[in-house]
């Protein structure tokens, strides 16, 4: 058992990403007493935010977790959570989340995107490059379309998104969720940062609090309602120590690559990422425009093969599509701190479908037929893992009266589209309730 400092709060929300800032905000607006507990801290005036320093400072593992199959995860440890190095992209719960799972956030989610002015970006911003590519996959009959963005240029003094942008936001155009956490704890809930939660504690099949390290030294909190949100991994981790031994089991991870081509015109590596997608819900991929940054493009052609890091001279003219696969549930997060995604069949033959629509766009808009090549696999929305019906019900709470977790890891299936303003849909949702109790 832990001893040492004790901290006491009506709710006890372990992460700071969107479902745990939004939580925070919403629950302290209602009154409560939130303590806000992040494992990380905030990095956002840091000289290095948003640098590939940075990357390599506030990421789990400096960027290289991989699972045991070889996919590499890219995973934020800061106040904010994966808001910190996402892409801003913004879209609504699929239809079946709410028609197959009961899971109705329509109302939060409206919401949210009229409070965020969430939209996609002034024509004039969403990069020549990306622009061609869109519009060479509408020549060839592909719904492409803006792609909304939790991104405001009039916030910042000098717009300059680019690739560079998924290291973190320097110029202050896009929304974090450290903002909802600002708010929170303006409105009187407490943070504390270096917060490493170990376990709940639960006694006679009701949570009572948790406990672990407060910058290495241990802590315990109480009370009477704890939301874990601490991602698709960390999540499952801290239920495995809490004893609900089936967390973890079974995951998805919205399997992401990259298709590349050379062009002949300046290519997308300074557009802004992701302004542009098309969803091909039959097939369960989505297709969007994006390159990684120009250091880190080597780092990954490299983990492809011998060849391909050479490259690089190139990068100025590179167009880049990513597929975002909506890849079965299987694998696990697992007690001995392994991860694992197999891929399946399923998953196989929709890449492969996904791919050859890709060398068709690019094709189509110019790209070199000499070089076009897919980047190794990566997991971008670890997820799944404390699944919707399985571990958690429709309010997102556990078997253990009182402990709730509301994160991408209660995704019932991959949601094969940017999970932002899905989970803080799930926040608000779960707020109004926690609320009511």
């Amino acid at each position: 058992m832990a001893t040492g400092q004790t901290l006491e709060a009506d709710v006890i929300i372990v992460g700071s990403g969107p479902g745990g800032s939004t939580l925070a905000r919403e629950l302290t607006r209602a009154g409560k007493k939130a303590l806000l507990l992040e494992r990380g801290v905030d990095h956002r005036k840091r000289f290095y935010y948003g640098t590939y320093l940075g990357a390599l400072v506030y990421t789990d593992r400096a960027s290289l977790l991989f699972t045991q199959e070889g996919l590499n995860i890219v995973r934020p440890l800061m106040l904010g959570g994966a808001t910190s190095m996402y892409c801003g992209c913004a879209a609504p719960p699929p239809p079946w989340f709410k028609e197959k799972y009961g899971v109705d956030i329509d109302a939060e989610v409206e919401q949210t995107i009229k409070e965020l002015e969430i939209a996609p970006l002034p024509e004039e911003l969403r990069g020549r490059a990306s622009t061609r590519i869109a519009h060479a996959g509408q020549a060839l009959g592909y719904e492409w379309e803006p792609q909304p963005k939790f991104m405001k240029p009039a916030r910042s003094p000098k717009f300059a998104c680019g690739a560079r942008c998924m290291l973190g936001c320097r110029c202050g155009a896009k929304w974090n969720a450290a903002e909802y956490a600002d708010e929170a704890v303006g409105a009187g809930a407490v943070l504390r940062t270096r917060a490493c939660v170990d376990r709940v504690l639960i006694e006679n099949g009701k949570c009572t609090g948790a406990e672990g390290r407060l910058a290495g030294n241990a802590f315990t909190a109480r009370a009477g309602t704890v939301v874990l949100a601490a991602g698709g991994i960390g999540s499952p981790r801290i239920l495995q120590a809490s004893g609900l031994k089936d967390a973890g089991v079974g995951m998805t991870m919205d399997v992401t690559v990259m298709v590349y081509g050379f062009g002949k015109e300046p290519g997308i590596g300074n557009d802004p990422p992701m302004t542009w997608s098309w969803e091909n819900p039959a097939d369960g991929y989505m297709l969007s425009t994006l390159a990684d940054p120009w250091l880190l493009f080597p780092m990954v052609m490299a983990l492809k093969g011998v060849k391909y890091p050479f490259y690089w001279p190139r990068w100025g003219k590179l167009l880049g599509i990513m597929i975002k696969l909506k890849d079965d549930i299987s694998g696990g997060v697992f007690p001995d701190g392994k991860i694992s995604k197999p891929t399946t069949n399923r998953d196989r033959e929709g890449m492969a479908k996904a791919e050859r629509v890709c060398r068709e766009i690019l094709l189509k808009a110019g790209a070199d037929p000499s070089a076009i090549f897919m980047t190794p696999q990566r997991g971008t929305h670890p997820s799944g893992t404390v699944r919707i019906g399985t571990m958690v019900d429709t309010n997102l709470q556990t078997e253990i009266k009182g402990l709730y977790v509301c994160d991408a890891s209660v995704f019932p299936e991959a949601l094969d589209r940017p999970t932002v303003l899905t989970i803080i849909g799930l926040a608000k949702r779960l707020a109004k309730h926690l609320a009511q109790e």
